[in-house]
């Protein structure tokens, strides 16, 4: 099977049910989401060295699927197409954003990408699932488009970055602070 078409060679693409330009924002939405999952794929891969971090190399693999669900969704020119995502998966990003928000230390200042490798990757990740977010906010402006999947996106960048921060934890390095940060957050009252 040849994996070159030559269809796009004009500048379209193919959605499910029509063609478009190849910079459409539809084409932009799944395509950043697309990009993202690429992101996600790296991060799995360096959290699946650590014995520490296997269960989230797991969860990121999980993830890896509902983004191309997320992307699925978008792909339909027309509305009334059988929709993929529903609100469980962002649901149950908001139970394990709950359980990494307690196995990371207390945070007072702004966290900047870094740390380790896997947390550095996790930060890469958040930033682009922003950016999906903002293109899938456009073309819900304009067209149709499955409200789960931004939901979604905005629940599971608020994970990366729960995410990061325990990955640091489990490997025992410490976040990196914004040094010029004053003492932002509270300490929860719990």
């Amino acid at each position: 099977m040849k994996i070159y078409t030559r269809t796009g060679d004009k500048g379209q693409t193919s959605l499910i049910g029509g063609r478009v330009s190849k910079d459409d924002i539809r084409v932009e939405a799944y395509g950043t989401i697309d990009e993202l999952n690429a992101f996600v794929g790296q991060a799995a891969a360096e959290a699946a060295k650590h014995d520490e971090l296997k269960d989230m190399a797991e969860l990121l693999g999980d993830i890896m699927q509902e983004l191309f669900d997320c992307g699925s969704d978008l792909a339909y020119a027309s509305p009334g197409a059988p929709l993929k995502m529903t609100d469980e998966p962002a649901a149950r990003l908001e139970a394990i954003i709950d359980q990494y928000t307690e196995e990371a230390p207390e945070i007072t200042k702004f966290i900047l990408p870094g740390g380790s490798p896997v947390s550095a990757l996790l930060h890469v990740c958040r930033t682009v699932c922003r950016r999906a977010e903002r293109r899938v906010v456009t073309l819900a402006a304009e067209h149709p488009a499955n409200p789960e999947v931004q939901k979604y996106l905005n629940r599971l960048s608020d994970f990366f970055f729960a995410a990061a921060r325990v990955a640091n934890a489990k490997l025992g390095v410490p976040d990196t602070e914004y040094v010029r940060s004053a003492n932002v957050f509270r300490k929860s009252s719990k």
